[in-house]
């Protein structure tokens, strides 16, 4: 579940790992954006949400979003668990500052500054300098499919990235739909220097396998069903979706060429 189509980089991880899995994607389009809601606000449309989604008696539910995640997760759980375990996305903070390196946290506005995320960077990023740069715009960006404003808003966080980073938190499940364009960015900031990106869709994939005392096994048959909910209503994956691999992976589209995201270069 996510407010728009940033929960596809999950649901594509869980396709690669288990492409048995039968799928059901639940998004928000009556309500998208999330971010400048209030807490209350985005936590009603967050339940709402992970109810549609629970009719179809889920294994497990991801909560493919950070921002719902920092807001209401306890919420989720508390009415869904244990019948239903809920794994959140938490920013991969904690495998960013093993090195003690210089780390920049890209996130929403929402997200950055929020106490959860510098409740993270307290427990987990000790040894390392933290950025917090927030990206206004991008998700909305990512969510239309709009390469010139992903362009504008990859450049604009950019800018506020310092030069000298090694680990690059995607501090959004949206981000990671545009890790090439950022890339780009990035290489020009830094003059190609070396760092890495930290997403968080496989691990939360695989955390939501363990949940369902399952494994990743990515070689069996691909037999697994789609079924996507639009706030609550039954229906397709946007169109915006498909300009991307995971959104075309998770359709049953060819993935040659190049997505919309990825194929941004500046």
């Amino acid at each position: 579940m996510d407010s728009g189509i940033g929960l596809i980089a999950a649901a594509a991880a869980m396709r690669r790992l288990r492409p048995d899995a039968d799928l059901v994607l639940s998004c928000d389009p009556d309500g998208m954006p999330w971010g400048p809601r209030t807490p209350q606000d985005l936590t009603g449309r967050a339940l709402s949400v992970a109810r549609a989604a629970a009719t179809h008696r889920p294994g497990a539910l991801i909560v493919a979003c950070n921002t719902a995640s920092v807001h209401a997760l306890p919420a989720l759980r508390a009415e869904l668990e244990p019948g239903i375990p809920v794994i959140g996305t938490v920013p991969a903070i904690k495998p960013a500052a093993a090195a003690g390196g210089r780390v920049a946290i890209w996130a929403t506005p929402a997200t950055t500054g929020s106490p959860y995320q510098r409740g993270l960077i307290r427990d987990f990023a000790g040894g390392a300098r933290v950025t917090e740069v927030p990206c206004p715009g991008l998700a909305d960006a990512v969510e239309g499919g709009d390469e010139a404003a992903v362009v504008r808003a990859v450049a604009a966080a950019a800018a506020l990235t310092p030069a000298d980073v090694t680990d690059v938190v995607l501090g959004c499940t949206h981000y990671e739909l545009v890790e090439a364009p950022i890339r780009a960015a990035l290489d020009r900031r830094t003059g190609g220097g070396a760092y890495v990106f930290h997403g968080s869709a496989e691990a939360v994939a695989v955390q939501a396998l363990r949940r369902l005392g399952a494994r990743p096994e990515p070689g069996l048959p691909h037999t697994g069903s789609l079924t996507v909910l639009l706030s609550g209503r039954p229906g397709t994956l946007p169109e915006a979706a498909l300009g991307y691999g995971e959104g075309r992976l998770l359709a049953g589209r060819s993935v040659v060429g190049e997505a919309v995201g990825r194929a941004v270069s500046g």
